[in-house]
């Protein structure tokens, strides 16, 4: 038994450190799409492996304990928590490499007149990981509840993304047409990181209540 929770133990450590390793990186596109950074979006392209590398780690980890002890109730739900967490932190780690790809096209350009400020939409996403990750590490629900309400002001800033960016066509800027499409999917990719960030919050709840809450049934 003791046994057992010693390799418990060792997927908790595992899958925080993925999570401190993707939000470190979360936190860095920020700064490259703040600063039109080439070179920092482009090393977190390069270095995407590590956090692909992680996900199977933790993931051979998860079905080998499975496998072994045919854990029960809590462990078993940890243990797909975990499973599940796991890849939607590899999903945020593709989504940061979206952004950087998106990053280095806008870059050689200059900032044009309806060019849409994301540090609110990218604080307000990073904040939704990082809390989503405290609720687990602290296995507090309310927290991750919190998170699940936050995701609707991170969609609404999206859409003014679009509409801004929908009127700039509508007022014949077309010349600049891959621009804006380039900032458009900057928006989306936030929203998808977001998106990525509450289903890690669904996990959590599922994992110390029990419950299923996606598709709306949080009560």
């Amino acid at each position: 038994m003791k046994h057992f929770q010693r390799e418990l133990d060792t997927i908790k450590k595992m899958i925080l450190s993925l999570g401190a390793l993707v939000e470190q990186r979360v936190h860095r596109i920020r700064q490259a799409i703040e600063d039109r950074d080439v070179d920092l979006a482009k090393e977190i392209m390069h270095l995407d492996h590590e956090i692909d590398e992680m996900e199977v780690e933790v993931e051979e980890a998860c079905l080998k304990i499975i496998a072994l002890h045919q854990p029960v109730a809590a462990d078993l739900r940890f243990l797909v928590a975990v499973i599940k967490i796991n890849n939607d932190l590899e999903r945020i780690g593709d989504q940061v490499v979206n952004i950087a790809q998106r990053v280095v096209r806008i870059a050689k350009r200059p900032v044009a007149p309806y060019h849409f400020d994301y540090s609110v939409m990218g604080e307000k996403a990073e904040a939704m990981l990082r809390m989503s990750l405290d609720s687990l590490v602290n296995q507090d629900l309310d927290l991750a509840i919190k998170v699940l309400h936050l995701d609707d002001e991170v969609d609404k800033i999206k859409d003014e993304a679009y509409d801004r960016i929908k009127q700039a066509m509508a007022d014949g800027l077309t010349e600049d047409i891959g621009y804006m499409i380039n900032l458009l999917l900057i928006s989306r990719h936030i929203e998808r990181l977001a998106d990525h960030a509450t289903n890690i919050a669904e996990e959590v709840v599922y994992m110390i209540e029990g419950d299923i809450v996606r598709h709306g049934k949080l009560t």
